[in-house]
């Protein structure tokens, strides 16, 4: 099995990673509906400066979520 990097990675990579037998957009959809759950996780997002509209995860965000959901 790979070994996961914390790296910027764009939504739908990350998100395929955590669902990956999903459509790209519903494992994008999925993957914000449990950070959007995990209020201290959407609270530290946004303190690194997330938006919604933000087509990527930087590697800070990354670690974050990684430290919140667990690996993908």
């Amino acid at each position: 099995m790979d070994t996961f990097t914390i790296r910027a990675y764009t939504k739908k990579e990350l998100a395929l990673m955590y669902f990956p037998e999903s459509m790209p957009r519903t494992a994008v959809n999925h993957l914000m509906a449990w950070i959007t759950r995990c209020t201290q996780l959407s609270a530290q997002l946004q303190a690194t400066g997330y938006q919604p509209t933000c087509k990527a995860f930087t590697p800070r965000q990354v670690k974050a979520i990684v430290e919140h959901l667990g690996e993908p």
